[in-house]
């Protein structure tokens, strides 16, 4: 079933997406085993590149987004890609912190202060890089963030997980709502207006079957002429797409000075996928085949 939304009001001023995410991040927060504030962290973070990964113009162009910053959390980083294929991880899915004074988990605590990094893989001959400080390392506000400096885009960004009470994710989601040039100013402030009085995105998604009817909650009061509508729905899903080929051009990529530290000292090699933790083994003979590959023997 499709999870994503793209829509536009009738006058073009504003462009939305708009995503119900729930699924895809309990996934990753049982292939991560993470705590509920990772599981919270991580699935902002996958959320919002899911939907920057939908905004490429070719769906075999791939969106990084990274979070780095000092907080006990280090790093947190998604990859996806124009067909909605989604991809994470966080350095520490063990992270726990106090809650916040308003009983809300404290991705902001866990990230700290530190750098928000986009990289986009447009089949260029460099891809393009973009970052910033991050501003409260709760995402969505640094994306907006992001939006405005590297990219002169005015932009409102809500993302959201909410863990219930048996510990699996109860809701989650993002909405990155962006103004087109030519704008209407009644639209605008209209916009403003209703997003000031919206709550959180994980109070409406446990109310509704899908985005449409989220889109509704949340902007369908707009005037008649504002309200948007839907042009395509998508769906973002969790996807690694890690194999053995790829892993075997890794092994091959460190050198062969490398190669032969592995086949002399250790007799073998293992990686393991930072994105879904799966497990790859290299034996002595196929260590020393990939070797004579390097040296194109």
């Amino acid at each position: 079933m499709n999870n994503t939304i793209i829509a536009v009001d009738s006058s073009g001023s504003y462009r939305l997406y708009l995503a119900i995410t729930t699924e895809m991040v309990q996934e990753a927060k049982i292939i991560h085993n993470a705590t509920n504030l990772a599981t919270a962290a991580l699935g902002r973070v996958l959320t919002a590149a899911g939907l920057m990964g939908l905004m490429l113009k070719d769906e075999d162009c791939t969106l990084t987004l990274q979070v780095k910053g000092d907080g006990p959390a280090a790093e947190i980083l998604a990859s996806a890609d124009g067909r909605g294929r989604v991809k994470g991880y966080i350095a520490d899915p063990d992270v726990e912190l106090p809650l916040k004074a308003d009983g809300k988990l404290d991705v902001g605590g866990a990230v700290g202060k530190g750098t928000l990094t986009v990289i986009k893989d447009l089949k260029l001959k460099e891809p393009y890089l973009g970052r910033i400080n991050l501003v409260s390392g709760e995402i969505a506000e640094d994306l907006a963030h992001y939006f405005l400096l590297s990219e002169q885009q005015p932009s409102s960004v809500a993302l959201g997980v909410r863990i219930g009470p048996d510990l699996n994710v109860q809701a989650a989601g993002g909405m990155i709502l962006q103004v087109l040039p030519g704008a209407e100013e009644e639209c605008l402030d209209a916009l403003e207006e209703r997003i000031a009085a919206l709550r959180s995105l994980t109070e409406y998604i446990p109310q509704v079957n899908s985005p449409a009817e989220l889109m509704d909650r949340l902007l369908g009061d707009m005037p008649p002429a504002y309200r948007p509508q839907v042009l395509e729905e998508r769906s973002l899903r969790w996807h690694c797409g890690c194999n053995t080929k790829r892993m075997e051009k890794a092994l091959i990529s460190i050198g062969e000075k490398d190669l032969v530290h592995l086949i002399e000292e250790d007799g073998g090699a293992e990686i393991i996928c930072h994105f879904c933790l799966k497990k790859y083994k290299f034996g002595r003979e196929k260590l020393e085949a990939l070797l004579r590959e390097a040296r194109n023997e």
